[in-house]
Order: structure tokens, then sequence, then C-alpha cells
């Protein structure tokens, strides 16, 4: 009879973790409600933030090179400093590290809210801005797991993956018409607003947890870098997965030539402004659709199997443009790539269950780091290359590249998946 319970036991375990979570199951929990209605707040804040902040540069400068190196400050912290800040979140209690990056957020904006602070004060404080958004973001993506559990944690970030991209869908189309209404001063003030409402939200919704890490065992942060560095890219499983995350690079940059390609598609019918908004908004709705059908109607287990062929199609409908089709099939080659693009649902899940606690803010902050450092840079690829070749091309050879990243990761992938599942099979007949 033991062994009979002993042969069973793993079979029973994994049925467990193959059941699906719901989202009125998720939402239920109210600690996740709370990092959800703080994480959707802040960032309603920021996507209005960003359209104030390039009018404000713009009317002050008169330059389109100021006006676009101060959005490109929005990338360069996060490369830059992410690596070293992220470690705080597993220093300190994340809770707290949350809170108190959103007060000095805070601070900091309704600085930049003041009329006549100089430029270069300006160009500091949307840095240090920046910069505090990685320890947040390392935080709040090291707590999610331990208030979510199971699939409740990938039902969690599709739902949080959602409002993100309808909050910016949502920002990007009525900024302007807000700050055309108020100013783009009181814009930045309602956005340090934002960031107090976020902070009282943890305080009140989120209970306080200790740091992972006691007193007499804190490392350097410089240490504790170089420590997330050799798990992350140390391991084969985990360094296949963040090479799976990284893939956006590939899939993200139409997004960043989307004008120009905008006037190739014009023809008289509707302006290249309103074609540029359709096509930015595609990608983001094609995710929205992707992930709530991914995360309600795909299994666990049936999505760790899926999530290679998803990162094929997240990339593999970009080529049909090197046939220079007309806007309709573009749109909706580029909301089919949005919808292959749920696939970082199961790596970031799978990501989740291979990192020790004690280092998810770090390992978080590193693949956040990447991910900042391969969209910015395949986007500036992407615009010298459509100088030369047009844009056409361009999206079509990003696809192209892109499918076959992912088919020499989603080989890797099977591969070391065959070997755990046969050992795991292996296991369960003794």
């Amino acid at each position: 009879m033991g062994a009979m319970r002993a042969r069973r036991l793993p079979v029973r375990h994994r049925r467990d973790l193959d059941s699906q979570a719901t989202y009125g199951e998720v939402i239920a929990i109210r600690e996740f409600r709370a990092l959800w209605y703080g994480q959707g707040l802040s960032l309603l804040g920021d996507q209005l933030a960003q359209v104030a902040l390039a009018v404000l540069v713009y009317n002050r400068t008169g330059s389109p090179l100021a006006t676009a190196a101060v959005y490109a400050l929005t990338y360069l912290p996060s490369i830059a400093g992410g690596p070293l800040l992220a470690g705080l979140a597993d220093r300190f209690a994340r809770r707290g590290v949350m809170v108190t990056c959103d007060v000095l957020r805070a601070a900091l904006v309704a600085v930049m809210a003041l009329p006549g602070v100089p430029f270069p004060l300006l160009c500091g404080l949307v840095f240090l801005v920046v910069l505090l958004s990685a320890p947040f973001s390392a935080a709040r993506a090291a707590l999610l797991p331990e208030v979510l559990e199971g699939d409740r944690y990938v039902v969690g970030s599709a739902l949080q993956n959602m409002t993100n991209q309808a909050v910016q869908m949502l920002g990007f189309a009525l900024g302007g018409a807000m700050i055309a209404a108020m100013g783009p001063y009181r814009a930045l003030a309602l956005n340090a607003a934002t960031f107090l409402a976020s902070a009282l939200i943890l305080v009140t919704g989120v209970r306080r947890r200790p740091a992972v890490m006691v007193d007499g065992g804190k490392p350097s942060m410089w240490t504790m870098t170089r420590a997330g560095a050799r798990l992350v890219f140390g391991d084969r499983k985990l360094r296949t997965l963040v090479l799976f995350a990284w893939l956006c690079g590939f899939y993200i940059l139409p997004e960043g030539i989307a004008v120009p390609y905008a006037a190739k598609l014009s023809t008289g019918t509707l302006p290249v402004p309103v074609i540029t908004g359709l096509l930015m908004a595609a990608m983001p709705t094609g995710t929205v659709i992707g992930a709530f059908l991914f995360s309600r109607f795909v299994t666990p287990s049936r999505r760790l199997r899926l999530m290679g062929w998803m990162a094929m199609l997240s990339c593999l409908p970009l080529v049909v443009t090197a046939m220079r089709p007309p806007l309709a099939v573009v749109l909706a080659a580029w909301v089919l790539s949005g919808m292959g693009g749920a696939y970082q649902l199961a790596a970031n899940a799978a990501f989740v269950q291979q990192v020790p606690p004690e280092q998810r803010g770090q390992a978080f902050g590193l693949v956040q780091s990447g991910l900042m450092a391969v969209q910015g840079i395949g986007i500036l690829v992407g615009g010298f290359a459509a100088e030369r070749l047009g844009p056409e091309p361009v999206v079509a050879l990003a696809g192209i590249s892109g499918v076959t990243a992912a088919a020499v990761l989603s080989m890797i992938w099977a591969e070391s998946r065959g070997g755990s599942s046969s050992q795991a099979e292996a296991q369960a007949a003794t």
C-alpha cells in the first residue's frame, strides 16, 4: 500500500498544480487589489506626465532634439542603475521599499510641476524619478508571488498586464486633450498626487512583511548584483527564460517607427497622426486579447508547452509587411503579433518558480533592465535602418530575426523540459 501511495502522490500533485485560477478568485484577494490599484493609478499618472513633459520641453526649447533627449532619459536610468538598485527589494522590507519610492517620486515630480524650473534641473529630476522605478518594480514583482500562489500568480500577472496595456492606450489617447485643458504643470502635479495615492493604498492594503535577508547577512549592493547575475545567467533554464523575455526587442521595434510607417500607408483618406495612433494601439490591443485567452482558457502545463510556438507567433506576422500590404492587413498582423506576446506570462511564471525568494528582487531587476535595454536598442536600430531601407523591410527583417531567435530558444526549452519531464516520470514510477 505504501508503494502504491508513493507512486500516485506525484500525479495528484501535478494535477493540483495544473488547476486553473479565475479572475474573480484573484481579485477577491485584498493585497492583490492594493497592488493592482496602486500600479494602475501611478501608471495612468505616468502616461499623462510623459505627454505633459514632452509638451513642456518642446514649448520651452522649441527643439525636437531636446524633446527626444528627455524622452530617452526614461530608458537610461533603468539600464544604468536598475541592476544595482533592484537589490534593495531583497535587502529591505518590500512594502517599505515601494512606499518610500512612491513618496520620493511624488516629491520629485512636485518640483518638476513648479513653473520656471531650469531645463538641466528638469532633466535631472526626470532621471531620478525613472531611477526610483527600478527598486519599486523589483519589489512589486518579488512581492506578487508571495501574495498569489500557483496559477493565481499567472492570472494576476495577466490582469496586471491587461490593465497596463489598457491604461497606456487610455493615457496616450486622452493625455493630449487633458493637457490642452489643464496645462502641463497641472498635469505634472496630478502625477505627483497619483504617487501619493499609490503609497497610501499600499500602506493600508498590503501587510508588512520583514526583509528576506537578516540584518547580519546583508552583503554589499555590488555583491548582490554579481550574485544575481550568476544566478540568472549561470542556470540554463533561467537563461533561456530571460532570453524569451528579451525577444520583445524584435516585436516592439515596429512601434518605434510607427510615424514613418504611417506616412507610407497614408492615402489621404486618413491623416498620418490617426494612422500612427492606430498602429501604436494595435499591439497593446492584441496583448490584452492574448493575455486574457492564454490565462483563462489554457492550462498551466499547456502554457509551458505552447510558449515556444507563441513566441514565434509574436514575430511571424510582422514578415507580411515585406509585401507592402494595406493598412487593414498591417493592423491585423500587429494585433496578432501582440496576441503571441502572451507567452511572456508563461515565461514569467516559470522564472518565478526557479528563483529563490530571497533573490527575486535582484533577479527581476536584472531582467527588467535588460528589457529596457533591448527595447531601446531595438527602436534605435530600427529607426536608423528605416531611414535607409524604409519602414516596411525593417519591420519584416525584425519579424524574420525574431522568428529565428524564437525557434532556437524553443528547441533549447523543449530539450530542457524533456529532460525534466523524463526525470519526473522516472521518480513517479519508483
